[in-house]
């Protein structure tokens, strides 16, 4: 198998972000982990592609952009090893997912750095999202997940 995953000329071609500051990987040993949904605050807010490299999640975006038509709405898929799936996640959105099997890993490219300062997120089950999670059993979410603002 061969994939193109990122192409400079194809995102300047419709339009989207082309910078790219750092990739990271993110580990998972549980199936149930629960992850955001982060983002960081302008001046550091970023772009973001994500793809699933072993295991699988749902991945789920909401946009959080003021002026926006789809102001808080959330998107949900599925990435696996197996679909090779990768998300564009716009500047201006949260991001976070659960994991579907144990022992998964996503590969990030971002287009900014990361600033400690600047993080922030939402709540993964505010009611005004109404974010519809697969039921995977136990989920675990982290202390800080946990403690995102609400909405309203």
């Amino acid at each position: 198998m061969f994939a193109r995953v990122w192409c400079k000329k194809e995102f300047d071609q419709h339009g989207l972000v082309t910078e790219l500051a750092q990739c990271s990987v993110a580990y998972n040993h549980k199936k149930g982990t629960l992850r955001g949904m982060h983002y960081q605050r302008a001046p550091n807010a970023e772009v973001k592609l994500v793809r699933c490299t072993r295991g699988a999640v749902y991945d789920v975006i909401i946009d959080l952009r003021p002026a926006s038509e789809t102001h808080r709405q959330w998107l949900g898929m599925e990435l696996t090893e197996g679909n090779h799936r990768t998300l564009y996640v716009p500047e201006g959105f949260a991001h976070g997912y659960i994991t579907l099997q144990d022992d998964t890993e996503l590969f990030y490219q971002m287009s900014e750095f990361y600033a400690p300062g600047a993080g922030a997120g939402v709540r993964w089950n505010d009611p005004v999202l109404g974010i519809e999670w697969p039921d995977v059993g136990n989920v675990m979410v982290a202390d800080k997940d946990k403690i995102w603002p609400l909405l309203d």
